[in-house]
């Protein structure tokens, strides 16, 4: 290969490749790496790296076996523009339509923005088979429906799909906010996005993937497969547009009759999730962290005494000696394989959580080997990039090779020698500290395998990096037992990930916001590929109330995967710890549970063979109606409906919900309660129930069988089960049993029957009960031995009005003598803050701004509508908007209550402005008006000010020393693409980029009434204006993955006449 100059968006560069083969992976150890300096006004900034345009850096030795792919990217040219850096510009700016091919099956289609594109793009990650995306197939000459059209752009691959009208968007994988994804927008690059919001545009998983349910209820599925950070923008009705670095495929499954068909398609393309041991779908106890042996045997011997169900117990980081992963703390748990063997006597397994960051550490056994076999992730120079995370400084296993999956493999392999049960990756984005990407530098180096990739920058590797090292640990687990299911949670992951682990939805928070939004959040990776997810139920941050943790355990415990966990420094979160009323629901919650296993794990077998999602949303019920699209407060599974009450202000029994048509029958265990969920059986199905077991492991296939039976208007049923050893493979080899049983109503007599099985297993000698329901919970039982025709006489009408008209009364009656859950705000011992007041939403023009006054007077969302950005980085308790009453980081002012003094609405019903007034002490009141222009929509306007109310003679009517200082957290969605940008009074300019650290303007440096938050990628920049006679000084302070912009007043006493005030304001304009 000729030396070339080649830039790359997000390396650092220039970058001169080395002569043809003398570093096979194009990315030289001995590379030059160019600096360029940022002239403003003559004076020189602080150097920053030249960014660019192309990532796909390889020599010809990677990309020329066996596939007859070369380099297709931008041609580039230099520009100079006065007061701007030089700019690399392309003359490769092409458009189209996009040219396809049918792989994998009929209704499948790969698309390209041209031949040379197709060649050039890089081999597949996501497909479990990345041969079947570069294969054509021959069809029945189909065409697609929907064609993509392109434009290249600067090295940007932008792809436009238009759908019909009346069409509603899912997927998009791990996102927040609302289930119908239409006017939103995310940004696929994994990211620690700790005290994430509805708004949040990027969370621990990538999954550019969106699901099109078009108004027929038909279906079209449409994957970016690229690895690559990818735009999904779904803010145009109708219309999906992904943008990403070139050359990338699109892949469009059918359109197919309904989703379910679609899903079908997709998962074999990307694989179905793993078939998971049965115990995993119990319930899981976690906190950060069981500190000791003694305590985890002490949450274990609780929940038996208390007759709470749980199968898994969970330790977190803390079990180690040090943070150092593979090892234990020999005071705090001195005897890991003592302590399982008591928890497994006791029918609990083990989950142990193991990090990438391996402690850079010499004579740290794991750093040793890793260094023998140099598999760490190195730096743009060659050496091994050392970024801190909890043990300090740290190294990083590559595991885009597979000599390093291999060692990985084996040290998990020798840790669950110790009784390990399961392994939990945590911080896989991979999440770094102390920087403000919250990650390693882009430009770092993978030596990764040929058929991943070859050797690429972490840009190009980022996304996959957590699903390589859930990969590594899946097949670890393997390596040591071949007769027992590996059980790996991952919390990065992308579109794949499910072949070998689970997923939680990350850093909740402890309010009902969490709560409502953890419904969406499970069906939307269910949408994606990733049926096993579940949010830290009661939320990880924040102490959850005893009202909030009850009515999240209802619904939780029905998710594919349940499992509480909670934050260090927060009040204990087990079921028992919020009273009395509490730990009954829990309780009842979590029975209900047990009480469906067997109809989840046979949800699970289908979804394992066919790639059907467990949980779906209510839509799948009647896809063609357009008013269950958008149901937030209901899901699936299977047949089986679950509409729960997620709000704070509003039981169950004051819902009607809205069900699909058809026949829906309600029915409970006799356990029915305001704070759980309602359940509903879709007429036309049968679904298997068992006992309430305490664990798994208390099941025999002896034990009873109760079928539920719900008739169709035709008077038929149907409906399977799925039975095996609940572990290992013998499934795979014919070791299960597989029944389908029916239901047929002939002349007032129904017949329950087996139809047809499947599996060489003998069917178990044990009683059959059958629970035929009627409505509103009455129901006909009868009981008789499995596999033998069963009868069911049908009463008169008249008796079976009678006993629906009982069953009510005696609903009723349970639902007025449960004891309900005290809804306070405060629980005695709690530690920390309580989050889970409803906050005050201020909508108008652009702006949805979200206020709790109860911590601070804060502003926790500052929601751009029309570009559907979240500016504030904010949990409830800390960050957002904050006002301090002093030069001193978080003085008063930034916790206390506040009261509401005013709210102006308008007619139709949204705030136009809010006032509020806190105590701060000697007299003195922050006061804070948050108003919006009727002139300008753009536009709102926040004036604050400290006054005098109480201030004694003594002092002279003024009060102490005091500073009004603005510190507003704002998000950076693209860290690297950041900068502060403003104007000084002085006239000279300024831009003021991430690695410049803390600055402080003031003088004739100060901005001069105005400065911008600037997103390069977003095209956007958030502007704030204020009195320049009023601030005295500006602070710029950069964070992982936020910035403060701050405003200070002079520090001075005040008086009733002379208060301290700033007014300012806040716009978002296109750049």
């Amino acid at each position: 290969m000729e030396k070339a100059l080649l830039f790359s968006t997000k390396a650092s560069g220039p970058l001169f490749l080395s002569q043809k083969n003398q570093y096979t992976c194009g990315l030289s150890t001995a590379c030059s790496w160019s600096l360029n300096s940022r002239i403003l006004n003559g004076s020189v900034t602080k150097p920053k790296f030249l960014h660019c345009f192309h990532l796909g850096i390889f020599s010809n030795s990677n990309r020329e076996k066996g596939e007859n792919k070369r380099f297709f990217g931008a041609i580039l040219v230099y520009s100079q523009m006065a007061g701007c850096e030089r700019t690399a510009v392309t003359g490769d700016m092409r458009s189209g339509n996009m040219i396809f091919e049918p792989i994998l099956e009929d209704g499948v289609f790969r698309f390209d923005c041209s031949t040379d594109d197709r060649n050039a793009a890089f081999p597949s990650v996501s497909f479990v088979n990345p041969v079947d995306r570069e294969t054509p197939i021959s069809s029945d000459h189909r065409v697609p429906s929907y064609v993509p059209t392109f434009e290249c752009v600067l090295g940007q691959q932008i792809v436009k799909i238009e759908f019909p009208y009346g069409t509603s968007f899912y997927g998009t994988g791990e996102v927040s906010g609302q289930l119908e994804r239409t006017g939103k927008r995310v940004f696929s690059w994994n990211t620690d996005a700790w005290g994430y919001g509805a708004g949040t545009t990027s969370l621990y998983q990538s999954h550019p993937w969106v699901l099109a349910v078009l108004p027929d209820g038909g279906a079209v599925g449409v994957l970016a497969d690229t690895t690559r950070r990818c735009e999904i923008d779904l803010r145009k009705e109708f219309n999906v547009k992904f943008i990403a670095q070139l050359s990338y495929p699109i892949i469009t499954f059918g359109p197919f009759a309904s989703p379910t068909d679609v899903l079908i398609s997709f998962s074999r393309a990307i694989g179905t999730v793993f078939m998971p041991p049965k115990w995993s779908l119990g319930y899981h106890q976690c906190r950060w962290s069981y500190a000791s042996d003694a305590r985890v045997r002490e949450i274990a011997r609780t929940f038996r005494e208390k007759n709470i169900p749980c199968d898994v117990i969970w330790m977190d980081i803390d079990y180690m000696d040090g943070f150092r992963c593979f090892t234990f703390d020999k005071e705090q748990f001195p005897d890991p394989k003592c302590l399982v063997d008591n928890l497994h006597q006791n029918g609990f397994k083990a989950i142990w959580m193991l990090d990438p960051g391996i402690k850079f550490e010499k004579g740290y056994f794991v750093y040793d080997s890793g260094s023998e076999k140099d598999i760490w992730i190195q730096t743009a120079d060659g050496k091994p990039f050392v970024g801190e995370v909890w043990p300090g400084p740290c190294v990083f296993p590559d595991f885009t090779q597979s000599k390093a999956r291999s060692w990985w493999a084996n040290l998990v392999r020798d840790f669950t020698a110790n009784g390990v049960d399961g392994i939990w990756n945590d911080m896989n984005e991979p999440a770094i500290f102390k920087t403000v990407t919250k990650t390693m530098p882009e430009n770092n180096i993978h030596r990764g395998d040929d058929e991943l990739g070859g050797c690429q920058i972490h840009s190009h590797y980022h996304n996959v990096y957590g699903m390589l090292m859930a990969r590594s640990t899946y097949e670890g687990m393997k390596l040591a037992d071949q007769n027992r299911r590996p059980f790996v949670l991952t919390r990065a992951g992308f579109a794949g990930s499910q072949r070998y682990a689970a997923t939680w939805t990350g850093d909740n928070l402890s309010t009902w916001e969490h709560l409502d939004m953890s419904i969406s959040m499970v069906l939307q990776l269910g949408l994606s590929g990733q049926p096993l997810s579940g949010p830290d139920i009661g939320g990880f941050a924040g102490n959850a109330t005893p009202k909030l943790f009850g009515r999240w355990m209802g619904v939780g415990s029905l998710f594919p995967f349940c499992r509480g966990h909670s934050e260090a420094d927060t009040n204990n979160h087990e079921p028992w710890s919020f009273g009395e009323e509490c730990e009954e629901v829990c309780r009842l919650a979590l029975k209900r549970r047990y009480r469906l296993l067997p109809h989840i794990y046979t949800l699970f077998y289908v979804s394992h063979t066919k790639g059907i999602p467990v949980a779906t949303p209510i839509l799948f019920a009647d896809p063609e109606d357009p008013k269950l699209r958008t149901r937030e407060d209901s899901f699936m599974l299977g047949p089986l409906l679950i509409c729960a009450s997620t709000q704070r202000d509003q039981e169950l029994d004051d819902t009607q919900p809205r069900l699909p048509k058809g026949i829906w029958l309600s029915f409970d265990f006799e356990d029915s309660h305001p704070d759980l969920p309602a359940l509903y059986l879709k007429g036309g199905s049968i679904i298997p129930v068992g006992p309430p077991y305490q664990h798994v492991g208390e099941a025999n296939l002896t034990d009873d069988l109760c079928l539920l039976v719900a008739l169709d208007e035709h008077g038929k049923a149907e409906g399977v089960l799925f039975e095996d050893a609940g572990d290992g493979y013998e499934y795979t080899k014919g070791g299960y049993l597989l029944t389908t049983y029916v239901a047929k109503l002939q002349s007032s007599v129904v017949t329950v029957s087996v139809s047809k099985t499947d599996g060489l297993w003998e069917r178990p000698n044990r009683r059959l009960q059958v629970k035929l329901l009627l409505g509103t919970g009455a129901m006909l039982e009868a009981w008789g031995t499995d596999g033998e025709t069963m009868q069911i006489m049908l009463p008169s009408e008249n008796e079976v009005s009678n006993m629906v008209l009982a069953s009510e009364k005696q609903h009723k009656s349970r639902m007025e003598c449960a004891k309900i859950i005290p809804d306070v705000d405060n629980v005695p011992g709690h530690k920390g803050v309580e989050l889970s007041r409803t906050p005050i939403v201020l909508q108008s023009g652009d702006w949805v701004l979200k206020v709790v006054p109860w911590i601070g007077g804060r502003i926790i969302s500052m929601e751009h509508d029309p570009s559907g950005t979240q500016w504030l980085h904010s949990r409830v308790e800390i960050s957002g908007y904050e006002e301090y009453s002093g030069t001193e980081y978080r003085s008063a002012g930034c916790t206390e209550e506040y009261s509401v003094i005013e709210r102006d609405l308008e007619q139709s019903g949204e705030i136009e402005s809010l006032k509020l007034e806190g105590d701060i002490g000697g007299g003195l009141v922050l006061q804070r008006e948050i108003s919006f222009s009727k002139d300008d929509p753009k536009v709102f306007r926040i004036e604050s000010g400290i006054v005098a109310r109480k201030v004694g003679a003594g002092s002279g009517g003024y009060s102490r020393l005091v500073c009004l200082r603005v510190h507003p957290t704002f998000s950076l969605l693209h860290p690297t693409e950041s900068y502060v940008e403003f104007t000084s009074i002085d006239g000279s300019k300024h831009e003021i980029w991430p690695e410049s650290g803390e600055q402080y303007f003031e003088g004739d440096l100060l901005p001069n009434g105005e400065w911008m938050l600037v997103d390069k990628c977003l095209r956007l920049a958030l502007v704030n204006r204020f009195n320049k006679n009023e601030v005295f000084k500006c602070l710029v302070h950069w964070g992982a993955g936020t910035v403060n912009l701050e405003l200070w007043s002079e520090q001075r006493p005040v008086s009733n006449q002379s208060p301290l005030q700033i007014a300012h304001e806040y716009e978002v304009i296109s750049i």
